[in-house]
């Protein structure tokens, strides 16, 4: 797509619903170059974590994880989707099943939310992606 064929689109709202985690490392770059991509485009983006996701957000986990041999830390797409815009959300109900709560939570977490507040993003979301 050129600059001229780019279109200004209305400021749209995206959920990104991050189910995968550690134990599916070369699934874990992908949500968050996106998320930043739709973010510099002027959406407003958030990545929910629930399920085994929650273990992505854990202090010191992005830091150790690639999602291939060589490639850039975990933690730096996370970054980038951050100085972009990115809004990172941790589900609450999913933290004790991994032994989790908020103090065990990376920095860049910018709320823990419950699973009501999933559906309601859900709902009233432009486009839902889950990864």
């Amino acid at each position: 797509m050129s600059e001229r064929d780019y279109v200004d689109h209305e400021e749209q709202t995206v959920v990104i619903v991050m189910t995968s985690g550690p134990s599916t490392p070369q699934r874990c770059a992908t949500p968050f170059y996106i998320g930043a991509l739709l973010a510099a485009m002027d959406a407003q983006v958030t990545i929910f974590f629930t399920m085994e996701g929650v273990r992505l957000i854990r202090k010191g986990v992005p830091e150790s994880l690639v999602a291939m041999e060589g490639g850039k830390r975990i933690i730096e797409f996370m970054r980038d989707a951050k100085s972009a815009g990115v809004r990172f959300h941790a589900c609450n109900p999913a933290l004790p099943g991994y032994e989790m709560d908020a103090a065990d939570l990376i920095a860049e977490v910018d709320e823990v939310s419950s699973g009501g507040a999933l559906a309601d993003m859900i709902l009233t979301s432009d486009k839902v992606l889950f990864f």
